[in-house]
């Protein structure tokens, strides 16, 4: 049984399962995943599956919220990912999103990421969330802006190599 998380006018974010392993592949080896967030090395099924087990599943189960599958409401049909992390290198969890190429442009990050964040304060009650970008992610900088998350400062995340724009709800 599917577990839906959330749902907005236009889609549904749901609990991610060891099935959406082919989405997985697919979406993590998007051109804009790998350019600003980089490789995670997903390329097969054994690697998505490991990939589902220790991100999302993992984060389900030890802090009862995670990485959520996004999918259009009206065909079911997987479009992306967001939803909270809680980082050991961070105090508060922080909001990820992506879609896949073809489904930017069209107004559904933000109505996934807004409902996320609200779905965050609200039910799971969630004081601060903070978000990060690469500084020159301007559409990630634009969301982060426009779902209400402030600049803070710039950071560093160990193993990498980039410094990152740290954001914030207050």
């Amino acid at each position: 049984m599917l577990k839906n998380i959330i749902e907005t006018e236009r889609l549904i974010l749901r609990e991610f399962t060891l099935l959406d392993t082919d989405f997985i592949i697919k979406l993590l080896n998007t051109g804009g995943w790998l350019y600003f967030i980089g490789s995670k090395n997903v390329k097969n099924t054994e690697d998505a599956k490991h990939y589902l087990e220790n991100v999302p599943i993992k984060s389900y189960k030890e802090n009862g919220y995670g990485l959520s599958l996004i999918a259009l409401k009206d065909s079911f049909l997987p479009i992306g990912m967001c939803g909270l992390l809680k980082r050991e290198t961070l105090d508060y969890p922080d909001i990820n999103f992506a879609l896949l190429d073809e489904y930017m442009g069209k107004g559904y990050a933000f109505e996934m990421a807004n409902a996320t964040i609200q779905h965050a304060k609200y039910t799971l009650k969630i004081s601060k969330i903070v978000g990060m970008a690469t500084p020159d992610n301007k559409y990630s900088i634009q969301l982060l802006k426009k779902i209400g998350l402030i600049y803070e400062k710039m950071i560093a995340l160990p193993h990498n190599d980039e410094e990152l724009m740290l954001f914030s709800t207050s």
